[in-house]
C-alpha cells in the first residue's frame, strides 16, 4: 500500500523520536508498503533550518539524499494536477505545506502518515 509522510512523521521516523506513534512506525517499517516523500516536506525543512527553527547534524542536502535513499522512500513529485486542487481547497488549515500535502494525498487516494487532526477535515485518510 502507498503512504504519503507528513514532515513531522518523516523527521521523527528518521530521527527516533518517541512522539512517532506506534502504528505509524509499523506503517513505515512494513516492507509491503511504498513509503512517499513529498518535496514540500524538504522544502519545509529547508525553510526551517534557514530561519533558525531547526538544525541537522550534518549538511542538509546529504541528510536528505541519504535517509530517502536508506529507508526506501519514494518522491511523489508535485504536479500541476496537485497543485490545481489547491484553488478549490477550503482554507481549514492554513499551513502551505500542509494543504499541499492534503491535495496531493487526496489527488494520488493515498492515506497520510500525520498526527494532525486538521487533516481530517479534508476527508484524507490519516493514518496515526
Amino acid at each position: 500500500m502507498r503512504f504519503l509522510l507528513d514532515t513531522h512523521a518523516f523527521l521523527w521516523f528518521i530521527l527516533n523520536d518517541k512522539s512517532l506513534s506506534p502504528t505509524a512506525r509499523q506503517r513505515i517499517v512494513d516492507p509491503a508498503n511504498m513509503i512517499e516523500v513529498s518535496p514540500a516536506s524538504y522544502w519545509e525543512i529547508a525553510i526551517k533550518i534557514a530561519i533558525g527553527k531547526y538544525s541537522l547534524q550534518q549538511p542538509y542536502q546529504v541528510f536528505l539524499e541519504d535517509q530517502i535513499a536508506s529507508n526506501f522512500f519514494l518522491v511523489l513529485p508535485i504536479e500541476i494536477k496537485h497543485t490545481a486542487l489547491l484553488t478549490n481547497l477550503p482554507l481549514h488549515h492554513r499551513d502551505p505545506f500542509d494543504r499541499l500535502l492534503i491535495a496531493q494525498a487526496l489527488v494520488e487516494q493515498i492515506p497520510i502518515i500525520s498526527g494532525d487532526p486538521q487533516f481530517d477535515l479534508y476527508g484524507v485518510r490519516r493514518i496515526w
